[in-house]
């Protein structure tokens, strides 16, 4: 049924608009990079799903979103070096037929992520 994600901005509390994210998958020795997009204005891939249905396999994945840029592109004064920068979220894949969704709600200091429907 494909892969999924959604990113919520819990410090201002709305979707990420134009963060930078990443998919690789993990099954080797070296991740290797399938996808990088922004999220569009409901904090979601402009494309739909980031795998679809048909092509969806069992394995391991990483999707990395680039909160550091995000946040300080809306304004936020962040220390340096930023508490977190890039939030990489490790998963598995143990059924090609199920839908993954990954959500991820962020703020410049903490993040949550669970397997959404």
């Amino acid at each position: 049924m494909g892969l999924s994600t959604h990113v919520l901005d819990t410090m201002n509390g709305c979707p990420a608009a134009g963060m930078a994210v990443s998919l690789y998958t993990t099954n080797s020795d070296k991740p290797v990079l399938l996808k990088s997009f922004f999220l569009n204005a409901d904090g979601r891939n402009n494309d739909g799903l980031l795998i679809g249905h048909d092509s969806l396999a069992i394995g391991t994945y990483r999707l990395v979103f680039d909160v550091a840029a995000y946040f300080s592109a809306k304004g936020v004064a962040l220390p340096t070096p930023n508490f977190l920068n890039h939030v990489a979220l490790d998963f598995g894949v143990a059924s090609a037929t199920e839908h993954y969704h990954v959500p991820l709600l962020v703020s410049p200091w903490s993040y949550a992520t669970y397997r959404g429907s």
